[in-house]
């Protein structure tokens, strides 16, 4: 059994069933329809959420476990989803396929694979799709709250910047806040937003 695979084979759900609080926040921005792909989605909080807004959602992950979750917090909330299981540093990216790709704390990627990930997900976003990505800054490794250990697969203001400086960026913030998100993303964070558009 792989490491995520042990991690959610519990009752609950790891970081809720709510989606994630600067995700949700970004609903203003969202197409009224079109295609949405929730990328290490986990068990599914925010592909499930995607899909409430009327998107076709495809939330992959690379653990069947959460693959399971995700499909069945679908049904429990009455959407349509596609959750597959996909190892993220085979994925292909198709060209120009989505409307809307959400990236959250997906940090367990290394410097080279997340350049990759970076660069596949600029290449699958349709022309005027919309980027939400968020993950832990630098001081998280004080904090403790939730994470990666290694400070190289972190963000900064300026490495977003510069892996999407291809991309019209609307908002790109450094901050901390109080997370309340399921059992392991508890207390004080630092979070680095992202919301980009492809011209």
């Amino acid at each position: 059994m792989s490491y995520w695979d042990e991690r959610y084979s519990t009752s609950d759900y790891l970081f809720g069933e709510q989606p994630n609080a600067f995700l949700a926040r970004q609903a203003p921005l969202l197409p009224r329809s079109g295609e949405a792909l929730a990328i290490a989605d986990g068990e599914g909080r925010n592909g499930v959420w995607l899909a409430e807004q009327g998107l076709d959602v495809i939330s992959f992950d690379a653990s069947a476990v959460g693959i399971e979750k995700a499909r069945r917090l679908a049904e429990k909330r009455g959407v349509s989803l596609d959750p597959q299981l996909i190892d993220i540093a085979l994925y292909d990216w198709p060209a120009e396929r989505f409307d809307v790709v959400a990236g959250i704390f997906f940090q367990f990627a290394v410097p080279d694979l997340r350049d990759a990930i970076f660069a596949g997900i600029q290449r699958t976003l349709k022309r005027g799709g919309l980027l939400i990505l968020e993950g832990y800054g630098p001081r998280q490794l004080e904090y403790k709250t939730g994470g990666p250990s290694m400070i190289e697969n972190l963000y900064t203001e300026a490495l977003l910047a510069e892996k999407f400086s291809g991309l019209e960026i609307l908002h790109l913030q450094d901050h901390d806040v109080e997370l309340a998100e399921g059992a392991r993303h508890v207390g004080k964070s630092h979070l680095v937003d992202l919301v980009a558009r492809k011209p």
